[in-house]
């Protein structure tokens, strides 16, 4: 179950960067699909949508962009190519629709994403290794599907991100709050306040 669901990410990550067709948006909102699709069978979601789990995933939506804002103006003496590749990451967007974006980014692949990634992937993990062991592999495996993509800041990103939303999930096991934080954050900063330049 574990490995058929890695294999399945890893797939779908590697034809969503490696098949040059098709919109990327689109390829990465079927390919959340996908792996959304298979927790399913495997796992129930266990959601519940308290006001203070929304609040939450708010504030560490924010907090995540706070720290890619500041990481954007840090990254440039550390990777020489950095705002290159940070461009890069945008260019897959481009000439679609801010809008469509947005959509696709709130509403499947920010909630798909941490069902699968946090609350299906992680959760097995941490059961069978342990809280800590599973975190660290899950976290490892989320940034690890970027590594198709051959960008450095994008892989590094995944790494980052992934971590923060594994240690809120490690801390709260809350499916909303993953949800809420995940969609605001990547809807924000894909869709309506880019960090680059």
């Amino acid at each position: 179950m574990i490995w058929g669901a890695i294999l399945l990410a890893f797939g779908c990550w590697a034809v969503t960067f490696g098949w040059a067709g098709g919109n990327f948006w689109v390829k990465i909102g079927l390919s959340v699909l996908a792996v959304f699709s298979y927790s399913l069978f495997w796992q129930k979601p266990r959601i519940n949508p308290w006001g203070s789990s929304f609040l939450l995933g708010i504030i560490s939506a924010g907090v995540l962009y706070f720290v890619f804002f500041l990481g954007h103006h840090l990254a440039p003496y550390i990777v020489p190519a950095a705002k290159t590749q940070v461009g890069g990451i945008y260019f897959l967007g481009e000439g679609t629709s801010k809008v469509l974006i947005f959509l696709l980014l709130f509403f499947i692949t920010g909630p798909g994403e941490e069902i699968f990634w946090r609350g299906f992937l992680q959760d097995h993990l941490m059961k069978k290794w342990g809280d800590f062991q599973g975190f660290v592999v899950g976290t490892l495996i989320y940034a690890g599907v970027h590594i198709f993509s051959f960008n450095l800041m994008l892989i590094l990103a995944a790494l980052v991100a992934g971590a923060f939303w594994g240690l809120l999930y490690l801390w709260k096991r809350d499916l909303w709050v993953q949800i809420t934080s995940h969609s605001f954050w990547s809807a924000v900063i894909f869709a309506v306040a880019p960090i680059q330049g």
